[in-house]
């Protein structure tokens, strides 16, 4: 009998030591989960990058809603995806000239104070997924991340904001200028390991970025990363990512998608 308790002494023993010694990752999300790509933008009434699209992705209650940033020539942070709107450049023209542009649902074109203000008000857990768009000077597109970053910061949203873009440029900027900030980079050209060191907490590709390199998804949660795929609307792709274990799908279809997920 001391010689069988004696053995299943040294194995916990030695269970213990190899957990002990093996990498420690951090834990995944309990299960892949929403993030609206422009806000609910399709029902009637919504427009994508609106206010009606982000109010009604904070009342699904998703894990975030996406929006896209420009900074006019006069510092003013604009929200559309093009940049372009009836031959107006935002990054081209002053807010005076843009205050007018008017979104397929009626409304004018917003900015980031505007969605943020929903924000604030809300009591959603959804958080808003800022994607400061790539400007044609990269310094821009530093000064918009700038920019954005104390707009949300003066609101104390910081906890309620995750940033990602194309831009390296303005990934760096706001891990410089937030450092426990979420950030992560959206051109599919860099590895975990290489986002890792640069201080960057995620990887946000385009679904056949993954197909191509599924491993990514367990390095970049090796490294205590997460990972976000877009744009997902197909309930059979939404199917494939989430077998893959990606922490967020981007999706056009928020209400099917967290349908499927939520099962």
């Amino acid at each position: 009998m001391k010689r069988y308790l004696l053995t299943w002494v040294l194995v916990a023993i030695a269970c213990t030591m190899t957990w002990a010694q093996a990498p420690q990752t951090r834990p995944l999300t309990v299960r892949t989960q929403t993030i609206a790509h422009r806000g609910d933008w399709k029902p009637e009434g919504s427009a994508q990058n609106s206010r009606t699209s982000l109010q009604r992705a904070l009342d699904l209650r998703i894990f975030g809603s996406e929006i896209d940033i420009w900074l006019t020539t006069d510092g003013r942070i604009m929200v559309d995806h093009d940049g372009k709107r009836k031959g107006i450049s935002l990054q081209d023209t002053c807010f005076k000239a843009c205050k007018r542009l008017t979104l397929t649902n009626g409304e004018k074109m917003p900015q980031l104070k505007d969605l943020l203000r929903i924000l604030k008000r809300s009591q959603s857990p959804t958080k808003l997924v800022v994607e400061v768009k790539p400007h044609r000077d990269p310094q821009r597109s530093r000064d918009c991340a700038t920019a954005a970053v104390k707009a949300i910061r003066k609101r104390g949203l910081q906890n309620r904001v995750m940033y990602i873009s194309f831009s390296i440029e303005a990934c760096e900027t706001i891990h410089a200028l937030e450092p426990q900030a979420n950030v992560a980079y959206l051109s599919g050209d860099r590895t975990p390991a290489e986002l890792h060191a640069m201080g960057l907490t995620g990887l946000d590709y385009h679904i056949n970025v993954f197909r191509k390199h599924p491993e990514w998804v367990a390095e970049a949660h090796a490294l205590g990363m997460n990972v976000n795929v877009w744009t997902v609307d197909k309930p059979e792709e939404i199917q494939e990512m989430r077998e893959l274990g990606v922490d967020y799908i981007t999706t056009n279809e928020p209400a099917q998608c967290e349908a499927m997920l939520s099962r």
